[in-house]
């Protein structure tokens, strides 16, 4: 049978049902979460392009250790799948309380390091002094969701595991929800209220995660649910061969992640050289692109989520047609959403009423800019979360983003902001030269099949 045929025979019915019912819950959740940060943006652009400017490089640092928590529970993610995937509930509810556990002790860092270096890490991009003192007290209020977002996000891979994804999106929606409104109040000066501005919106993003929490795991709890891991859970996953275990996987996709994330600070830095207008007009974009790629973010967890229940289960003939299914599907969407986002530019632009005129050509530059690279990103993104990592290929999705983006992206927007004085909208074009790289990289290592382990042993 034809390559095509293979694909077709192993994603049609089941495989696809599930898959869209994965990833459909997860977008929605990548949609809300996203949208958390474009709420900010929204909000305190209607004060001025100095406090649009502050937030997005402080929303940028907490990104990057939004996205260490992200790795550090991403071996939760992968056994979890896997244990899922072999019938063995007790190995995915101790699975679960590990990842939370290590998830708040990696929180407790990050904590630290902003309330400590709040000024250091903005001046980092920015050498405006209005700028950095305004993303300073948000950086240091901000911190603190940091255990928030460890909590939530340690339940919610479980549950993805379990292809029960919708739970955790519902609650995150109540979090959205929560964030909108104490935004509203503490930014503005409602309800009695003082009009705190960017102080006001770090205040919200704190209180809608504790929200968020509170009743995730009240609901968990008092359901008595699987995950509803207690203390003696705890005392039971805290062996040496079960952590070691655990950061074998987890460590090299969390320093994999934060080199990524690091590598997407320094490109904030990188267009800081150009100026308030640039950096302005990247912090717009940042929450636009978040929300224009959560469907493919969705498919490429929902994909990881099957994949890795077939290699818990040994299904390996199925799964590697499977992976070439769902890379094909995260293209065709990739078009789909970038053409969407083409369309829907004007109106969006119109919500941001605070941008020059200047800022705003610029910002329409950055949207063609942004079409193109979401159908760039759809491979390699689902190759590498969806297809690579569920095996366990830990070490060369590390490898491969630390060469594509250190030693390709970064060195050419670096060389063409710094030595060429090149415009914004070429050194953002370049930002995407990374991607090439990672299809090349991706195409290869899929087709390969030494991605496919079982890594439960059983």
């Amino acid at each position: 049978m034809s390559l095509l045929s293979q694909v077709l025979l192993h994603t049609k019915g089941d495989f696809l049902r599930r898959l869209i019912a994965i990833a459909l819950p997860i977008s929605l959740q990548m949609l809300l979460l996203s949208s958390r940060g474009l709420v900010d943006v929204l909000m305190l652009g209607q004060l001025g392009e100095a406090e649009i400017a502050a937030v997005g490089v402080a929303a940028r640092a907490t990104f990057v250790s939004t996205i260490m928590l992200i790795g550090i529970s991403a071996g939760g993610a992968l056994l979890s799948a896997q244990f899922w995937g072999a019938g063995d509930r007790d190995g995915l509810r101790s699975s679960t309380a590990l990842t939370w556990l290590m998830s708040m002790i990696f929180a407790l860092f990050t904590v630290a390091l902003f309330v400590i270096f709040p000024h250091d890490i903005m001046a980092l991009t920015t050498d405006s002094d209005m700028v950095n003192e305004l993303g300073s007290q948000y950086l240091v209020i901000t911190s603190v969701s940091m255990f928030a977002i460890a909590s939530a996000n340690s339940m919610a891979v479980g549950l993805r595991a379990m292809h029960k994804p919708g739970i955790s999106t519902f609650f995150s929606a109540i979090g959205i929800g929560s964030n909108v409104l104490l935004n509203w109040v503490f930014i503005f000066g409602k309800l009695g209220v003082p009009a705190l501005g960017i102080k006001g919106a770090a205040i919200a993003t704190v209180l809608s995660g504790a929200i968020e929490v509170a009743c995730l795991y009240g609901y968990l709890y008092s359901k008595k649910h699987l995950l509803a891991f207690r203390y003696e859970d705890l005392c039971k996953v805290v062996e040496l061969s079960n952590v070691v275990r655990f950061l074998k996987l987890s460590l090299p996709t969390t320093f994999n992640f934060l080199a990524w994330s690091g590598g997407l600070f320094v490109y904030h830095a990188i267009m800081g050289q150009t100026g308030v207008q640039g950096l302005a007009a990247l912090s717009v974009m940042t929450p636009v692109e978040s929300i224009s790629l959560s469907l493919l973010i969705g498919l490429s967890n929902a994909a990881a989520v099957l994949i890795g229940n077939q290699l818990g289960a040994r299904n390996y003939e199925a799964v590697y047609y499977q992976a070439i299914g769902v890379i094909g599907a995260n293209f065709i969407t990739a078009i789909f959403m970038s053409g969407l986002l083409y369309l829907l530019q004007i109106p969006i632009l119109n919500s941001f009423s605070a941008l020059t005129d200047e800022t705003r050509v610029l910002v329409e530059e950055f949207m063609l800019i942004l079409s193109l690279g979401i159908v760039l990103r759809s491979i390699p993104m689902v190759a590498i979360v969806g297809v690579l990592r569920a095996g366990g290929d830990v070490k060369f999705c590390l490898g491969q983003d630390l060469i594509a983006q250190w030693v390709v992206g970064i060195p050419l927007a670096a060389f063409a902001a710094l030595y060429l004085n090149a415009s914004p909208e070429w050194i953002y074009l370049l930002f995407l030269s990374e991607e090439v790289v990672k299809w090349v990289g991706s195409f290869y290592r899929v087709r390969s099949k030494k991605w496919m382990r079982n890594l439960i042993g059983s």
